[in-house]
């Protein structure tokens, strides 16, 4: 009994401090990201493709570091990796407060980047890890990961809106207090994280697993998987036009800086809204109508915003159909890829398979903002061109629709659709 109320002493506090850190990480991003581009034209005079590439470059050093972000948590426990990203967070932001060119732009981003790569795989580790134990002692209970989503969107949700407000008091002031709360958020995982990283007890594991580097070049030779994750990647590419393309959009159609908060927040509220009800319909249809499905959605939202004139009473329509696909689309798409990646490692380690999924999705952004600059240059004013660059997204995304659901193995859907209509 002593043993029991020890554990849970030890684990729920833990719990909750984990959740709340994804709250805060995620307020302290986007109260600051979504307005950086504006910022960078409006203050600056940057061109599209500066904004481009400091976007890009901040979600490929993100998304590309993902991998050795996890194995650094593997190999010097999750504590001091925690602490690592968000003071490189934090120093990014004050690059990002000093900035005044494109190059310290550049690396302010890259900076906040990689406190995320650091942060965001440390975390979930110690989520998983937790949530074995939790498991353990009450098998009936949902899983922490399935909170970890919701406090996350709760953060997507409030930080635009605390941006905004910030945003209007001075962009410098949003910047300031971004960079002492991820300070402080280092100070209390120095305090209060344990030290050794948690590791699954011996007897639990059937085997041993593959050391990472085996791991690594596991992934690197699953040709299905390859081809499955650069597709997928497309989904990531498509969500970042919200940061890229939709300023552009408001600018072209006269709707106005002051919308972007509010589409932002829409697009939260949608999402914590509608992402369960929408993730058990895809459990019951399975991964491959899942796939195609939110591909075209993300698709769909493209072409209206190349087809649909902004309306004079409500100049703002196209970019709020854009969202509302993108959204619904990140809905039935991510859920259902990241379920299956367990299935393509086929009893490996997962962590080198999941960085390789996002490592693809951080590609995807820089390479699609660096092609598509040029011609949202062309699309900020009205103009025959001004449709091109959300017709080449919206194509992408049909590609994705039409073959990403190939790559699945059958064991793979299978499994998939056992497991989520069992969840």
């Amino acid at each position: 009994m002593k043993i029991s109320d020890a554990s849970k002493q030890r684990t729920d506090p833990s719990a909750r401090l984990l959740l709340a850190s994804q709250l805060i990480f995620n307020l302290g991003f986007y109260s600051v990201v979504p307005f950086l581009a504006a910022t960078m034209r409006g203050d600056f005079g940057l061109g599209a493709m500066a904004v481009g590439v400091v976007l890009g470059a901040r979600t490929f050093a993100q998304q590309g570091l993902f991998l050795l972000g996890g194995a650094a948590a593997d190999r010097w426990g999750t504590r001091p990796v925690m602490i690592a990203g968000c003071l490189a967070r934090s120093s990014g932001y004050l690059l990002l407060l000093l900035a005044s060119d494109f190059p310290l732009f550049l690396w302010g981003a890259v900076m906040t980047g990689t406190g995320g790569a650091l942060f965001s795989p440390a975390l979930e580790s110690l989520v998983g890890a937790a949530d074995e134990r939790r498991r353990t002692i009450q098998p009936g209970k949902s899983t922490l990961f399935a909170l970890l989503v919701v406090w996350g969107e709760i953060g997507a949700v409030a930080g635009p809106l605390i941006g905004s407000v910030l945003f209007n008091t001075g962009f410098d002031v949003a910047l300031l207090a971004g960079a002492v709360t991820f300070a402080v958020m280092a100070v209390v995982f120095r305090a209060f994280l344990p030290g050794p990283p948690p590791r699954a007890p011996e007897g639990n594991r059937r085997r041993p697993g593959p050391v990472p580097p085996s791991g690594i070049l596991a992934c690197l030779k699953e040709r299905r998987f390859l081809a499955f994750a650069g597709f997928y990647g497309v989904n990531l590419f498509a969500y970042n036009q919200l940061y890229f393309g939709l300023p552009i959009e408001l600018e072209r159609s006269d709707a106005g800086q002051g919308t972007l908060p509010a589409l932002f927040a829409y697009a939260s509220v949608l999402t914590i809204a509608l992402q369960w009800p929408i993730a058990k319909t895809m459990k019951r249809t399975g991964p491959r109508v899942a796939l195609a499905l939110g591909f075209s959605l993300e698709a769909l939202g493209f072409a209206a915003m190349a087809a649909v004139p902004p309306p004079m009473a409500f100049p703002a329509l196209p970019a709020l159909i854009l969202v509302t696909g993108l959204a619904l689309g990140h809905m039935c798409v991510a859920p259902v890829a990241m379920s299956l990646v367990p299935a393509f490692a086929s009893g490996r380690a997962t962590g080198a398979f999941y960085g390789l999924l996002s490592s693809c999705g951080g590609a995807m952004v820089l390479l699609g903002n660096v092609f598509l600059a040029p011609l949202y240059e062309q699309a900020s004013t009205p103009a025959l061109g001004a449709a091109s660059p959300w017709l080449i997204s919206a194509a992408l995304a049909l590609a994705s629709a039409a073959i990403i659901h190939r790559f699945p193995p059958a064991q793979a859907h299978a499994r998939a659709t056992q497991k989520l209509q069992t969840a």
